[in-house]
Order: C-alpha cells, then sequence, then structure tokens
C-alpha cells in the first residue's frame, strides 16, 4: 500500500439528539477532499460513526488510513469493545443490545478493506484539521445540507486561513 491518508473526523447534534452531520477530511498526495453530509433527526454518537464510516468509504481500494478522531466513543469502541460486543451476540455486559448496532457493523465491514490506524484528538483544541471538520460539521447543520469536494492541500491550507476567525472558537 501507499503511504498512509491522513483523515480527520467528527460528528455531532444540536440539541442531543436533534438536526446533525458528519464530516470528514482527507488527506494525501498533496491532495485533499472533504465531505460531510447532514441528517435532520440523529445523534452526537451516530453522528461520530457516520463521518468515520464515510470517509473510509470515499476511498476506491485499500488504504493505509491514519484516522484523527475526537470521540473516545468511536475510537474505544473500534479498538477495545467490539470484540466483546460480537463474542456476546451485540449484547453489553449488562445483556442489553448495542446501541448503534447497524452503525458499528458499517464501520467494521469499512476498516476490513483498509489498514487503519486509530488516533484521538482533543476537540475543540489547537489541531487545526480537528477544527475544521468541526467547523464543516456546523456548516451542514446550519444549511441542511452537506459538501464533497476536492482540492490540492495549499488550497485547503488556504482556505482554512480565510476561516481562522471562525475556526479558533
Amino acid at each position: 500500500m501507499d503511504e498512509a491518508v491522513r483523515v480527520y473526523t467528527d460528528g455531532g447534534s444540536v440539541p442531543n439528539p436533534g438536526r446533525g452531520a458528519w464530516a470528514a477530511l482527507l488527506i494525501g498526495g498533496g491532495v485533499a477532499r472533504y465531505l460531510s453530509g447532514y441528517d435532520p433527526d440523529t445523534t452526537n454518537n451516530k453522528m461520530e460513526l457516520s463521518a468515520a464510516i464515510n470517509a473510509l468509504r470515499a476511498f476506491k481500494r485499500g488504504t493505509r488510513v491514519e484516522m484523527h478522531t475526537d470521540s473516545m466513543y468511536v475510537k474505544d469502541g473500534i479498538e477495545k469493545w467490539i470484540k466483546a460486543w460480537k463474542k456476546n451476540n451485540w449484547l453489553s455486559k449488562k445483556k442489553e443490545p448495542i446501541k448503534n448496532q447497524d452503525l458499528w457493523l458499517a464501520l467494521d465491514q469499512e476498516i476490513a478493506a483498509h489498514d487503519v490506524k486509530w488516533g484521538w484528538v482533543r476537540a475543540h483544541a489547537h489541531d487545526r484539521y480537528n477544527n475544521f471538520v468541526d467547523w464543516l460539521v456546523q456548516e451542514a447543520i446550519n444549511s441542511r445540507q452537506g459538501v464533497d469536494k476536492k482540492q490540492s492541500v495549499d488550497d485547503l491550507e488556504r482556505y482554512i486561513d480565510t476561516l481562522k476567525f471562525r475556526i479558533g472558537r
């Protein structure tokens, strides 16, 4: 496989549950692609999972991916909890059905096609790309529609610079 593609994801809803969106930024080979989607009735956790799923679906073939998320729910779920859920027929330790099972199954299926390394980034901190995907989520919620745009990394950097007054919340 080629050089790893860096991926940043975020999701949210306002209120929770409520109107929500997910966003992903893919950076590799000098190219950046950012995409987002809107859901009129969802939860934060569903949108966080949807961001990771849709990011991986954006690849046409198996890819090495450095996945950056600010969701410990997603990171711990896929790295720690999913094995036990599968073993226990998708029941929790309390023998209750796992929430968002359909999305966990979809994420697990997407991961199987790629070489994914997971990383966590603190939300609303000083990570430029995490702040950008957070901004994309808010834009999708406000506009009630997603985006899908591809451009050079240099153009992306210039675009983010124009948003600095909005991103640095």
